[in-house]
This record gives structure tokens, sequence and C-alpha cells, in this order.
């Protein structure tokens, strides 16, 4: 009875003959509105009706598409959008179901119309808000497909282009859909983002193909909205702006992994705009995770080209720039100080360098890696902590930070070297009186500068009690170094003056005189045997710091002195000023040898002047010698076992007993060598020792461990007896001894009050 009610039309169920009649006869003429109107009613007033509505739509679309009969299957999904913006009740769930079908069905086409078509209908479905929730809803087959269309490689350029939108649109669509919505598919698990990422960037890849055929001027605005690339980048800036701080690594991971397929680390030009649309789209507070991330590819890809590692070094480089401004996004607000402390201690952590258990890689490869990697890092260092504020220099620069970064400054390289000095000062640069610096000069009154001076706070008191002669000895052999330029010396000058403003109180301030006038030694003793150049660079340094130093003290006689040494100088050696030693074409002298004393500035005369003033006169008569520490014999400086001779005999020249010392033992090469073996030998041996005795407390019988305890207990207690014993005896008597029992002498103790002194004892 049901089949002959379905032939006879009067017959039919109402919602079918509705549906039915929204069907022109010639599917040119489009839906029949007047009959479009009267289904959505029907559907508004019967919501139950509402799930055969869609199956019978979906049927007739499925038999359409089947028959080539495309003019219907576009009325059908014109009909089907209408009712899902209509419709909004609580029976829509299996409405939707029939509409993803039909959605498919277009999909699996390999007609481009159609699918443009369901894309299109997709994307309208994902702009609606559902009241109610879907617990069953599958998105994985519009993933796939849609991502497929992103690689589209049609013949026709316009076909292909069109295609390549749809798939762009329809993830975009899929992402807003299921992005904020729990009940439904994570769009976030590695099985959606591994498609979705790689389809956007390889859109963004193509963007020059765009732009080589870009059309006459006149059509270019409406062929840019055409544009695969442009469309994707805004897609992947919306996913990452909706990105939560659980998602951050898997959307990441898939942009690293096809930048290594596709071999687009160098040129980085690509990669770099990947990072700058990441860091630009997700929250600011995500920002270290993206680098933390950057960090691990590089130490996965340490065995890499240095060209690939230089690439990623670069794009980290570039993100860190970034995330250091804080502009992330439509965010202007500043990255929390702890967030930025991270990051920096991040990447420090990652810069190579040498170490007595960890060796770098040797060999011309290993070595061009390693600098690569050390002067990429310590650049995106740089630019992390330009701008960089913290009113505690303990959290600033924390132990495990400023070790690993000073160590840094013992390298041969020049450069590398450079970049130390810079962090530094970024970091102690707390009111911008860097650039005030930048000029090495000796003013008359130094006051044109206005400088922002604050008084030392405690915290920065105590930074410089733990780390100030950690601080003093490299720049001292900074100082030394004979690949410094021009930059050094500025580096240094800037180094020394920030040191002074940020964080000197009496105390420093004699340190860093005593400092500089060990740096003028250097220069006047020469036993480095360094260049011309860098020997008056030496001298013209002391004459600025102490022309700053002594104007900020406000000590007229230690002004006075300083003054007339410039002023001699000016006139005699005009080669130990900065004015002629900083220059682009320095007037530098053939001879240094010889230099009398006028020219100098005098540490008896400056310990006297500055004495009378309340400053420590007594540290002020005791030149600077730097300490030696395990940094020596991991750096590569060549001179290292000069600098230690050095040390030796001048601690032999200027001690007060050197004519009752023996001779300093002569170190060479082979000494060094040795007690480095040493050294290593007895930490093997201390470590195999602990070892036994922990082996032993965890393996020996109870009653061998008590045994031993109990014979090293007794040995204590019987030297603790005797300690009593000999603390504890009786004073002996003044009127001698008295002999007792056994014919043993004993010493008898007499009261105080019955003693006998003699004569001249009494008043």
């Amino acid at each position: 009875m049901y089949g002959v009610c379905g032939c006879c039309g009067a017959l039919r169920p109402r919602y079918k003959r509705l549906v039915d009649n929204i069907f022109p006869e010639d599917p040119e003429d489009g839906l029949v509105k007047t009959n479009m109107e009267k289904l959505t009613f029907y559907a508004l007033s019967a919501p139950e009706k509402l799930d055969r509505i869609g199956a019978y739509l979906s049927e007739r679309l499925i038999r359409d598409v089947g028959r080539h009969r495309y003019g219907y299957v576009c009325i059908a999904m014109e009909a089907l959008d209408q009712l899902l913006m209509a419709c909004h009740c609580q029976s829509i769930n299996l409405f939707v179901e029939s509409f993803l079908k039909m959605v498919a069905k277009l999909l699996e086409s390999e007609k481009p119309n159609l699918q443009i078509l369901g894309t299109n209908s997709f994307v309208k479905f994902a702009n609606i808000e559902e009241d109610t929730p879907s617990y069953h809803r599958s998105y994985d087959f519009f993933v796939s497909r849609f991502s497929e269309m992103c690689h589209s490689s049609h013949e026709d350029l316009e076909i292909k282009t069109k295609i390549r939108m749809s798939g762009i649109k329809g993830l975009q669509g899929v992402v807003r859909k299921t992005v904020n919505d729990e009940l439904q598919a994570n769009i976030w698990d590695p099985q959606h983002m591994d498609k979705i990422v790689p389809s956007l960037l390889f859109n963004l890849q193509h963007v020059e193909e765009a732009e080589s055929r870009s059309p006459s001027p006149l059509q270019a605005p409406e062929k840019e909205k055409e544009n695969p690339a442009e469309l994707a980048e805004r897609c992947l800036r919306e996913l990452l702006g909706r990105a939560a701080f659980g998602n951050i690594k898997n959307a990441i991971k898939p942009v690293l992994i096809h930048l290594d397929n596709h071999s687009l680390w160098e040129p980085k030009v690509f990669a770099i705009r990947c990072f700058k649309i990441i860091m630009y789209s997700i929250q600011p507070q995500h920002s270290h995770l993206v680098i933390q991330q950057l960090l691990s590819h590089l130490d996965a890809n340490s065995r890499s080209a240095a060209t690939v590692r230089a690439g990623i070094v670069e794009v980290l480089s570039e993100a860190a720039v970034i995330a250091a401004t804080g502009s992330v996004g439509s965010f202007a607000s500043t990255l929390p100080t702890y967030q930025r402390s991270e990051v920096i201690l991040f990447i420090m952590s990652k810069v190579p360098l040498p170490s007595l258990h960890h060796p770098m890689e040797t060999g011309r490869t290993g070595e061009n890696r390693n600098r690569l990697t050390q002067i990429m890092l310590l650049k995106s260092l740089l630019q992390v902590s330009t701008g960089f504020q913290s009113n505690n220099m303990m959290s600033a620069l924390p132990s495990n930070f400023l070790d690993r970064l000073l160590s840094t400054a013992l390298m041969e390289d020049a450069e590398i070297r450079l970049f130390v000095l810079e962090i530094l000062i970024s970091f102690i640069d707390r009111h911008g009186n860097r650039h005030k610096f930048s000029t090495i000069s000796t003013l008359n009154d130094i006051s044109v500068l206005k400088l922002k001076v604050d008084k030392c706070s405690r915290q920065d008191t105590i930074f410089m009690k733990k780390h100030s002669q950690q601080l003093y000895r490299h720049i001292y052999l900074s100082c030394k170094e004979e690949t410094n330029i021009h930059k050094h010396y500025e580096a240094l000058y800037g180094l020394l003056a920030l040191i002074s403003i940020e964080l000197a109180n009496e105390e420093v301030v004699v340190d860093l005189i005593r400092l500089v006038l060990a740096v003028q030694d250097v220069a006047q003793v020469n036993e480095e045997n360094l260049p011309v150049y860098n020997r008056c660079a030496l001298y013209a340094l002391g004459a600025a710091y102490l022309n700053l130093i002594s104007q900020l003290t406000t000590v007229p006689a230690f002004c006075q002195h300083i003054h007339e040494v410039i002023e001699t100088r000016k006139k005699e050696a005009p080669y130990m000023l900065p004015e002629d030693v900083f220059v682009e074409r320095p007037r530098l002298t053939h001879n240094l040898d010889g230099v009398v004393i006028e020219l100098l500035f005098r540490q008896s005369k400056i310990s006297e002047v500055l004495g009378g003033s309340g400053y420590n006169a007594d540290r002020l008569c005791v030149p600077y010698i730097p300490q030696l520490t395990d940094e020596d014999r991991l750096s590569k400086r060549k001179s290292i076992g000069e600098t230690i001779s050095l040390q030796v005999e001048v601690e032999s020249r200027n001690s007060p007993e050197k004519e009752e010392r023996v001779p300093a033992e002569e170190i060479t090469y082979e000494t060094l060598k040795k007690a480095i073996v040493d050294s290593v030998a007895v930490e093997e041996q201390e470590r195999e020792r602990r070892r036994q005795v922990v082996e032993k407390f965890q393996k020996a019988p109870f009653e061998e461990i008590a045994a031993h305890c109990g014979a090293r207990a007794s040995l204590l207690q019987s030297k603790l007896n005797q300690i009593f014993e000999i603390t504890i005896r009786p004073p002996p008597s003044p009127s001698g001894t008295i002999t007792a029992a056994y014919g043993q002498p004993q010493n008898h103790s007499i009261p105080v009050y019955e003693m006998k002194f003699p004569d001249l004892c009494v008043y």
C-alpha cells in the first residue's frame, strides 16, 4: 500500500509534496520562491519533520548527481541553505547529518563546479551557531577533502585557483565550526593539524606564482581577492589566534616538518615569513612556547648542514625580536618579566660552549657549525634583552645565566665577544643612558650628557658583592685581546660607565678605578705584546673613564689630578687620548716605550686624594689582580699560559715579602696539561670513593654496618675524652707540686686568696 501511495502524488506525505514543489520544470528557472516559503513555514511549524525533509532532499540530490542534472542539484543545495538559516530547533542535528551527507557527495564529485558548490554550502553552515551541541558528528572527511583541494593541480590555472581557494575556505569553515566546541572532534589533534597546516603553507609558498601572473592595475584589486596565498595567510592567522596554551605545539610542529621536508630553511625567506605570521598571530603569553620549539628543533638538527642550522637560528632571531617587543597579534602589551626571563635563560642554555666533560666539535665543519649557532643565538639574545627592564639585577642576571654568558667572553672570536658586551650593557642600562656613551671622549663637563642617575639599591649592592669580581675579571681580560677594534673599546667604555651609574657604591667605585689603572699597566708594561693601536686605545679608554668617574664622585682634588694628566697628554701625547685614537683614521705614534710618569694616572696620587675624602685608601693602594678560574682552562684563548704566568709574577713582584719568597715556578704547557689531568683524576677518585661508600651501605649486612658505626663512635668518644681531660685539668700550683701516692707528682691548685705574690705586685 505504501508503494502505491508513493506513485500517486496526492497520497504522498505533505513534506515530500512541499519539497517537490520547490523544483521547477526547467532548472534554469531556479528555485520556486513561493513554494520555498511554504516549505520553510512548514518546517518551522512542525520541526519534528525537519529530519525527514533533509533526508528526502538528500535522496533527490544524490539521484540528480547520478543523472548529471546539475541544475536541480544547485536548487537542492539552495533550499538546504535556506532551511539551515531559518531553523534552529532541537531536532536540527538529524537535518545537519543529511546536509553534511549531501555536501560530502558534492565534494566527492570530479566536477569543479560541484566541489565549489559544496564548499560554499559548508562555509555557510560553519557560520551558523547551533542551539544544541552534537556529540557524534565527525569532520575527518571534510578535513581530508578540503586539504586535498588545497593541493589541486588542475590544468586550467583559473579552475585550479578556484578549487584551491575553495579548499582553504573549507578548512577555515572546519576550524570555525569545531575550535570552540569541546563536544565535537578536537581539531587540534595531530591527525588534523598535519593536514591543515601544510595545506595552508603550500598555498603560501606559491605567492610568487600568483604575483608573476598579476593582471593590469585596473583588475588588480578584484584579482587580489582571488589570491589563494592571501586567503591561506588569513586562515593561518585565524587558526593560530584561536590556539590555546596546550595546542600551540601541535600547530607549530607541522610547520617545522614542512620546512624540513621541502628544504625551506635555506634560503630562509619563506621560513622567516611563516614565523612572522605565527608570532604576530598567537597570543603574547604563548610566544615563548614557539621559541622553545624552535630551540628544540635546532637541537634535533644538530647533525644537519650548517646552512640549515643557520636558517633555523635566523628564524629564531626574528621570532625573538617579535617576542621581545611584545607587539604580538593586535596586542600592544609587553611580555611579563618572568616570561622574558624564561626565554632568555632558554636561549642562553642552547649556546654551545666548551666544557671539560662536553668538548665542542672540532674540525672545520664542526667549528663553522658551532660559530654560526653561537652568533645567531647571541644575536637573538641581544634582541630579546634590548629594552629589558628589571629593578632587581639578581633576577635579571641570575648566576646560571651570567656564568655562561661571561664564559662566552673568553672566546677568540671577536664578534662573539662584542655580542657579550652588548648583551651585558642591555641588561645593566635601565635608564636609557647607553646612547650617551656611544662616543668615547674626555668632556670637561659631563652635565651636558644629562645622565639619569639613581641611588644604588640594596638588591644591586647584593648583586655586586656576589658578581663584581667576576665582571671585573672579564672586563680586564677583554681589554687585553689583540683582535679588539673600535667597537670593542666603545662597548667596554659603555659597560664601565653604566656600572658606575647603575650599580656603583663607594666600594664599587674604588674597584673600578683599580681595574682601569690595571688596564693602564697592561698598556705600559706590554707583556702581552699588543700592537700600538691596542696600547693607545687602552690609554685612551682609561683617560675617558677616569674623566667620567672623577666628575661623578665630585672630589675636587681627584678631578684636578685627572684634568692635569689629560692636559699634559693633549700637549705631549695626544695619541693617548680618545679624540685621536677612536676616529676613522687614528693618529698614533710609532713608539710607546718610555712613557714619562706625567702622562700616567698615578695610583698613589689617586689613593691620597680619595683617601682624604673618605674612600678606602688601603684598598686603593692594592693593585688589581684578576682571579683565575676554571674558565681559563675551557677557553680557546691562545695566551692563557702567559696570563697565568703573568699573574704569578705580578703577585710575587707586588708582595711585601718578595725577598723571602722562593722564585715562582715557570708554568709551561706541560705543567698546565698535568694540572688538568691531575684534577680530573682526583675528581674521578673522589667520585669512586663516594660510590663505594653508597654501595657499602646499600648492600652490606646490618651487623657489619652497626659494628663499623660503633667503632667510629668509640674512636670519637676516646678523642673527646682526651680533649676533656686536657681542658678540665687544673692549672699548676704557684707554690710548686706535691707528691701523691705511688710516688707520682701531682698538681695541686691553691685558692687565689692563699697565693703569695711578689712584692712588686703590691701597690
